[in-house]
C-alpha cells in the first residue's frame, strides 16, 4: 500500500525507551515534532499488498511494523515455496528539522508451532538508501515448539548507524521466516512459523535514538 500512513495515537503504552545509557551527543528525550513514516514500496511473499502497515509511537521513541499474512511452514497442506517467506520493506521517514536518528534495537514477535526435529529461523536486516546494509541478525527457534515468540536485536551505542543529516534517505527493512523439516515427517505433519498480527498484538517494534545534527 504505497503512500498509506497509519496513525499510532494509542499506541504509546506500548512502548519503551530504546536504551538507557548513551553518549553524550544522543539525546534521551526524543524531539517534540512529530515524524511521519509512509510506506514507499512493499515486496515480498511474506506481505503481500495491504498486509504491511507502519504506526509511529505518539511520543517518537519507536515505530512499529505490524503484518496480517506472514506465514512460512512445511509440511501437510504446504507448497514447496512456503518454507521460506521474505517481506522488504522501503519507508520514507520524515524527521524534524535539524535531528537525525538510528535504530537502537528491535523487538519481532509471533508465533511457532514447530514439530520435534523442525527448526524456525527469524532473520532481519535494515538500512539506509544509499548506505551499506546492517550484518542480519538471525534466530534459530527448535521443535517441539508451540508458542509465542520473540526476538530482540540491540545495538551498541558505538555502532549505531544514524541517517544522513540534510539528506532524505528512504530507510529499508529486510525480514525472513524459514521453517525446515529436519528430522520431522512432513508428510504426516505440519510446522510453521508466523509473524503477523491476527490477534491485534503488535509484532515488531523499533525503538529509535535521536541526536542533533551539526549546525552550519
Amino acid at each position: 500500500m504505497p503512500g498509506a500512513l497509519i496513525a499510532g495515537a494509542a499506541l504509546a503504552a506500548l512502548f519503551a525507551t530504546p536504551l538507557s545509557t548513551y553518549d553524550a551527543s544522543i539525546i534521551v528525550n526524543p524531539p517534540p515534532d512529530k515524524i511521519v513514516i509512509e510506506i514507499a514500496t512493499v515486496n515480498g511473499s511474506g506481505c503481500p499488498a495491504g498486509t504491511a502497515a507502519v504506526a509511529v509511537a505518539p511520543d517518537n521513541t519507536a515505530f512499529t511494523v505490524t503484518y496480517s499474512d506472514y506465514l512460512a511452514q512445511v509440511g501437510v497442506g504446504s507448497k514447496p515455496t512456503d518454507f521460506r517467506k521474505n517481506c522488504q520493506l522501503n519507508l520514507i521517514v520524515h524527521v524534524p528539522q535539524g535531528f537525525t536518528y538510528a535504530i537502537a534495537s528491535a523487538d519481532y514477535r509471533g508465533y511457532a508451532k514447530l514439530e520435534p526435529g523442525a527448526t524456525g529461523t527469524q532473520k532481519a536486516s535494515y538500512y539506509f538508501q544509499g548506505s551499506s546494509t546492517t550484518t542480519p541478525s538471525s534466530h534459530v527457534f527448535r521443535g517441539s515448539y508451540a508458542d509465542n515468540w520473540q526476538a530482540t536485536d540491540r545495538v551498541d551505542v558505538a555502532a549505531l548507524v544514524w541517517a544522513p543529516c540534510g539528506e532524505k534517505r528512504n530507510f529499508n527493512i529486510n525480514t525472513e521466516l524459514r521453517v525446515n523439516a529436519g528430522s520431522s515427517d512432513p508428510s504426516k505433519t505440519t510446522s510453521f512459523m508466523t509473524m503477523d498480527s491476527t490477534d491485534g498484538d503488535i509484532n515488531t517494534i523499533y525503538h529509535l535514538a535521536w541526536k542533533e545534527c551539526p549546525r552550519k
